[in-house]
């Protein structure tokens, strides 16, 4: 876990009462709920980690917060502005300050573009964050931030591995100067050594920028290393909430408790981290 002493003066993030659902699929009678009655915060600095069997709603809650997919009910609190009532104008300004980091980096990232244009894209979405004249130099110390080489400048996702495309990933996303990231199942599609690396690019980030997560794993190890708090989702609710080593050492629900048993052991992930 982090050692970021966090900042309790205000929630930077406060999520109240969201609800999602869907028609029904496959013939099935619908509304399928997603997201069902979610609140939480995040303050500055915070990891929060949200885990969970697959289907259980958590990359419809991550779309949902940003607007990728329009919410039924409830609000989402960006330093007290309601995202969910902002015109969609607004809210493309207001992405700048909550990026999301996707599982796959080479679906998330153009195949066309190379490391420049890709991290240099947000720019031309967002304008007069960085000039023209300094981007080259921007870039540069961007992919320093993800332990990337300035070389990588020119690279294509074709020429990079998977960990090399998701810290490019990173650095797009951190071009904006977030101040929350979303990181849907950030390393999942990776190696575990590879794993390793990134994370603790994501750690270190977290420590120097001072940014928030939204950390979606099912990968309880994982999870355990890295959140502050957690909470547990099961068919679209919260089941649990608390602090990382109080849901690990003494959880209450049945659900909680069924995926802790099923969970390996954190040791291949730690060894993996100290190499």
């Amino acid at each position: 876990m982090s050692n970021l002493e966090l900042n309790r003066s205000a929630p930077l993030l406060e999520v109240q009462h969201l609800r999602k659902t869907f028609g029904g699929r496959g013939g099935k009678p619908g509304p399928i709920v997603a997201v069902d009655d979610i609140s939480f915060s995040l303050e500055p600095g915070e990891c929060l980690a949200v885990v969970g069997e697959s289907g259980s709603g958590k990359s419809t809650l991550a779309r949902t917060l940003l607007r990728l997919v329009d919410a039924d009910s409830g609000r989402v609190l960006y330093h007290g502005k309601d995202l969910l009532k902002v015109t969609h104008s607004e809210m493309q300004r207001q992405r700048r300050f909550l990026q999301m980091v996707f599982q796959d980096p080479y679906a998330s990232l153009h195949p066309r573009r190379n490391v420049a244009q890709l991290i240099s894209e947000p720019w031309e979405v967002h304008d007069g964050i960085v000039e023209k004249s300094s981007r080259k130099d921007r870039i540069e110390a961007l992919l320093a931030e993800v332990n990337l080489p300035e070389h990588f400048i020119s690279y294509y996702p074709n020429q990079m591995s998977g960990g090399q495309r998701q810290r490019v990933a990173i650095a797009r996303a951190l071009a904006l100067e977030p101040k929350i990231l979303i990181l849907d199942e950030p390393v999942s599609a990776l190696d575990v050594s590879v794993q390793a690396q990134v994370i603790k690019v994501l750690m270190s980030l977290q420590e120097r920028r001072g940014l928030a997560y939204i950390f979606i794993s099912h990968d309880l190890p994982l999870v355990r290393l890295v959140a502050h708090k957690v909470a547990v989702m099961n068919r679209g609710q919260f089941v649990e909430t608390g602090a990382t080593e109080e849901i690990f050492s003494n959880p209450r629900h049945e659900y909680t408790k069924s995926l802790l048993a099923s969970s390996p052991s954190a040791g291949e992930f730690e060894n993996a981290q100290r190499t």
